[in-house]
């Protein structure tokens, strides 16, 4: 059963007889703080006693001259700091009372610092409900101070004053002060995580960021915004409207008018000629009434992300291309050759023999180019990063990945630049990862290493699937030899022409049933 306030100080003051408490004698202390120990509480507790010194202050200014003592507490009910009429601080020094003492359950009889902690709620204690005679002619009042939405005290601020001087008006002045400082405190607590957030957003590198008031005036924009924006797309800055942002101006609107998020916003710019394609979110932040006070807008440049699709796609389409070839070439070389054995047969009896003869080898040239698909492009070679081309080509290929059930893990013991045709290198890693997935249907684990040896570039890619006989990796690269029912035998001879072309070379190695590891070499 819950004792009452009364109950819990007869209880107390019981106990104090118990233990030979002299009624008479100057009260003890439950506990003491060193001067190291007290100096690393005031910087801990340095914000608190900050905020709180500020009301008391202007609490004790508006009693000038009443004799009181006003005592700040942490939350163990050590003595922070004290303030007040000199002629009571004095006095309280006297009975030891000086920052660094504690306020609790042991060592000294019923004190309001320490019930108002323990209870957490505020109180008043007077006269008899004292233990000790030199202080039952004082009236203390105690309030904690709640921090986490009323969860915990982070400590608590008591008044000490003559019973003459004691009216309840005290305790309600001693409460209006801590509604105060809680929301003091409070408000910094705020203030600090949307500072932390505010440098975390703005100080970004990755995307641009756009926030304004709830009437769409620009109040922050941070430094990526500006290079996102290059030839003066945009011309506004601090202080004018996201209105005039015509390129975000409707999604900003939209989310003022509605309150709904706006998230993957496509937009696509061109600048100097060349497409560029942006991603922008809009998130409205509402305060605890939920009134509107900010919008904020990220854009993030996919421009990269929108190619490695597009290399993507290419690919996909070069399989289906693969597909009709393998169909068109047998459809149309098995007449050449019957056509071809019978000119042979008849030998030069036949008019202009050679004419035809020449012809048919020409035709039969075209069906061979035609079903040599994905042969590479004009190549444009840059140096390029091995490790960047790889990421772009894994944000695209993860998602098909994680589908499939498959884990990718990338290890990079070395990077030197290399000189490549960008998209022609995204189609090879591409090519090997597609091949590693149809390899295994029911998922598994695929493991690319990195590493620079002999100044040249080595990627290998490993996977767990069924892997390849001796006879199959002999021929591997010849067009059209595939192992897979529905395969067209075009992967991997893409990937030896265009690794060809860089002057590297490719190796693989594979056991049935244990997996496959392809190696490239790139100067």
């Amino acid at each position: 059963m819950t004792l009452t306030l009364s109950e819990l100080i007869t209880q107390w003051k019981q106990r104090c007889y118990e233990e030979g408490m002299d009624p008479a004698e100057v009260p003890g202390f439950s506990g003491y703080l060193t001067e190291e120990e007290l100096q690393a509480r005031l910087i801990q507790y340095s914000e608190f006693i900050e905020v709180t010194t500020f009301f008391v202050e202007k609490f004790l200014a508006a009693l000038t001259g009443s004799p009181m003592l006003i005592c700040i507490f942490d939350a163990e009910g050590y003595v922070l700091d004290m303030g007040g009429n000199s002629a009571i601080l004095n006095t309280v020094r006297t009975l030891g009372i000086v920052p660094g003492v504690q306020f609790g359950k042991t060592q000294m009889g019923p004190n309001a610092p320490a019930l108002c902690l323990m209870l957490r709620q505020p109180l008043c204690l007077q006269g008899q409900e004292h233990h000790h005679e030199v202080i039952q002619g004082m009236a203390c009042w105690a309030i904690p101070i709640m921090a986490e939405g009323g969860k915990r005290p982070v400590g608590a601020i008591s008044i000490m004053t003559s019973l003459d001087l004691a009216h309840s008006y005290l305790g309600v002045l001693l409460a209006t002060v801590t509604d105060s400082i809680e929301r003091e405190i409070q408000l910094r607590k705020q203030n600090t995580q949307l500072q932390i957030l505010n440098q975390v957003l703005v100080n970004t590198n990755y995307y641009g960021l756009i926030i304004t008031d709830a009437e769409g005036h620009v109040i922050e924009m941070n430094a990526p915004i500006a290079n996102l924006f290059e030839h003066g797309l945009i011309e506004a800055g601090v202080g004018s409207s996201v209105f005039e942002i015509g390129l975000v101006a409707n999604y900003f609107e939209r989310v003022m008018r509605s309150g709904n998020e706006v998230v993957g916003a496509e937009l696509k710019l061109r600048t100097a000629g060349a497409a560029k394609h942006y991603l922008l979110d809009v998130v409205p932040i509402h305060d605890e009434q939920g009134m509107l006070i900010r919008v904020v807008g990220s854009l993030r440049d996919i421009t990269e992300l929108k190619t490695t699709e597009e290399v993507l796609r290419n690919t996909e389409k070069l399989v289906f291309a693969g597909r009709l070839a393998v169909s068109i070439a047998h459809e149309v070389r098995n007449p050449l050759t019957v056509v071809k054995g019978l000119l042979q047969y008849a030998g030069g009896k036949l008019a202009h023999h050679d004419l035809v003869m020449s012809e048919l080898e020409r035709m039969n040239l075209i069906v061979g180019e035609f079903m040599i698909l994905g042969k590479p492009q004009a190549a444009q070679f840059k140096e390029e990063s091995c490790v960047v081309i790889l990421d772009e080509v894994l944000r695209i290929f993860g998602i098909q990945a994680a589908m499939n059930g498959l884990a990718i893990t990338t290890e990079m013991r070395g990077d030197k630049p290399i000189l490549c045709d960008r998209n022609q290198i995204k189609q090879v890693f591409l090519n090997i990862l597609r091949n590693a997935q149809e390899a295994m249907p029911y998922g598994g684990k695929i493991q690319i290493e990195l590493d620079v040896r002999e100044d040249r570039q080595h990627i290998r890619f490993t996977d767990e699937g069924s892997g390849m006989s001796e006879e199959v990796q002999k021929r591997l690269g010849e067009p059209f030899l595939t192992t897979k029912p529905d395969g067209n035998g075009l992967g991997l001879m893409i990937v030896r022409k265009i690794i060809a072309a860089h002057q590297g070379t490719m190796s693989v190695e594979s056991r049935i049933g244990e997996g496959t590891s392809v190696e490239l070499c790139l100067p």
